[in-house]
């Protein structure tokens, strides 16, 4: 909240705070920081500025009022167009870092279920009703686990 009297990108500074884990896991890992953990941090910055502008269009008329910013205010009537580019590009980052860890169908298929999901979201939000929009924003965490079950299975089924 704090981001949102300076910025129309405090979706921006979310993301980027709660992607910083995954460079940390694979230095801490690995001792290095290689650039698929960067693809993964792009993956996750755009997933999180695309679910959390929805949630941030559910407070835009009362954002507007107080004087305070967002991604919802900023991309006003392209909203949803891009929060679903967001959504798809973060796919993509996710689709060539699964390329890059030889993933496959199981994998694969996880991505159609979240690219599924991503769908239901912008069509379910046409309305901008501040009930749909919140569903969607809640409705990512069936998304992020279609792609963990796709890794899992991937893994456990070679």
């Amino acid at each position: 909240p704090f981001m949102k009297r300076y910025t129309y990108y405090p979706q921006v500074v979310l993301g980027a705070a709660y992607s910083w884990g995954i460079p940390m896991a694979f230095t801490a890992a690995t001792g290095e920081l290689p650039a698929i953990a960067w693809l993964l941090y792009i993956a996750n910055l755009l997933w999180t500025v695309g679910y959390d502008t929805y949630y941030a269009m559910v407070d835009r008329d009362d954002d507007l009022k107080i004087g305070v910013k967002s991604t919802a205010i900023l991309f006003g009537e392209a909203d949803r167009t891009i929060i679903l580019t967001l959504q798809l590009l973060s796919l993509g980052c996710l689709l060539m870092a699964g390329n890059r860890f030889e993933l496959g169908g199981w994998f694969h298929l996880g991505l159609v279920g979240a690219a599924l999901c991503f769908a239901w979201e912008y069509w379910s939000t046409r309305s901008l009703a501040r009930d749909a929009c919140f569903k969607a924003f809640l409705h990512n965490h069936w998304a992020g686990l279609l792609v963990f079950i796709g890794v899992v299975l991937d893994y456990a089924l070679r």
